[in-house]
Formats: C-alpha cells, sequence, structure tokens
C-alpha cells in the first residue's frame, strides 16, 4: 500500500512522514485491498486560529468508495490522530457493509490524480492542487474558487447517503440510478438528510411539446 504525503502552504519534514506511515499501517487491517492513502497537510497562518492551525486530510483509495476523513488541531500530530480516529470508524463501517452486501456492485473510486509537485505560477493561474482539484482566484479578490471533476455513476439515495458518510461531507452530488436525474444529499439538523434533484431532460428522451393553447376572441 502506497502513503503520499503533500504539504500544502508548508513543508512536510522527514519525521513526520515517518510517523505517518508508522500511525497508517492500521489502515492495512481494515482495508487489505486499499492501493494508496493521500495525506495532505496544510497550515494557517493566522494567529486567531491557532488552536486550529494544523489540518491532516487522509483518502483510501480502495477498489470500492474512496474513504477520507480530515481534523485539526494546534499540531499536525494531534491533527492526523483526530482524523486517524475518524479514518478507521469510516473503514469498520465499510467492512462491516460489505459483509452484509456480498453480492452489492462496488462502485469505482473517485478519479483523484496523484500528487504532484506544486510550482510557482502566477497570480491569476489556476493552480491543481495535490488533491486534484483546481484553484481560481476570482478577478482581483482574495475569493479562491475550488473545481474538481468526479467519475460517477448512478446509484440510489441509501447509496449516496452512506458514501456522503465515508467522505464526512454534509452534501453528496450523485446521479440518482432510478430517475437518471443528477441530485444532491444533504445533512439537515440532527440525524435527518434532504435531496434536492434537478428537473433535467435525461440524454436520448424525446421532450414533450407544451398542449396548444385553445384562442378566445
Amino acid at each position: 500500500m502506497e502513503i503520499v504525503v503533500a504539504g500544502r502552504h508548508t513543508d512536510v519534514a522527514p519525521r513526520f512522514r515517518a510517523h505517518v506511515e508508522q500511525k497508517l499501517a492500521k489502515v492495512e487491517q481494515l482495508a487489505p485491498r486499499a492501493q494508496r492513502i493521500d495525506v495532505l497537510v496544510s497550515h494557517e497562518a493566522n494567529p486567531r486560529q491557532s488552536g486550529s492551525c494544523d489540518r491532516v486530510e487522509l483518502t483510501v483509495l480502495d477498489k470500492g468508495p474512496v474513504i477520507r476523513a480530515e481534523a485539526c488541531a494546534d499540531d499536525r500530530y494531534a491533527a492526523l490522530d483526530l482524523a486517524l480516529g475518524k479514518l478507521l470508524e469510516r473503514l469498520r463501517r465499510t467492512r462491516d457493509r460489505r459483509k452484509d452486501h456480498r453480492n452489492h456492485t462496488p462502485v469505482p473510486p473517485v478519479d483523484v490524480r496523484p500528487p504532484t509537485q506544486e510550482e510557482p505560477v502566477a497570480d491569476d493561474e489556476p493552480v491543481v492542487t495535490a488533491d486534484g482539484a483546481v484553484e481560481t482566484t476570482l478577478g482581483d479578490s482574495p475569493v479562491v474558487i475550488r473545481e474538481k471533476v468526479h467519475q460517477a455513476l448512478p446509484m440510489t439515495v441509501d447509496d449516496a447517503l452512506y458514501e456522503m458518510e465515508l467522505v464526512g461531507h454534509d452534501f453528496f452530488l450523485f446521479v440518482d440510478a432510478e430517475t437518471a436525474q443528477p441530485a444532491v444529499a444533504y445533512r439537515r439538523r440532527g440525524w435527518s438528510y434532504g435531496v434536492i434533484k434537478l428537473d433535467t431532460p435525461v440524454a436520448g428522451t424525446p421532450v414533450a411539446e407544451p398542449a396548444p393553447q385553445a384562442v378566445t376572441a
């Protein structure tokens, strides 16, 4: 199992890389088919966020759905421990689900490009981050737009909610297997969820023309 460690706006010391490899050895016990684990370390220089200045993101690329976890703390070692705890819990959930669904067809992993060495670029040029996202700046403002493209196969709402929990997000974009409509599952307050679908024509389906209206004098 390959472990790839990258830093965003920070350097990653060899000592921390060795610590990461030692910690992530537990992952192989729960995900023996895992091909790679991407570890992204970032640092926030804002002194107001000193209590959560270091962030660690863990992404497991397996033959099934992508599983990820992230956490923030006042140092990267503590952030790694928090993120690893979340990741192991999601891996256990995946293992248990596979036992209950032996005949379930797995969803292919998200198309995440391998981390690349970041090179200096002009301020107005897009930046490809270590996790494959493209970041662009909105005009002269400090607003950064982050764009990422994923592979997707139609799935049920139940599978979408399951994968949303695995990546730890509050929303999940998918294609509904029953209606072929683009849809978003999202987390509501408490333990409830919501689903929003786009009423858009499916490719190859003829669009019905509106009925003619009667003309009155």
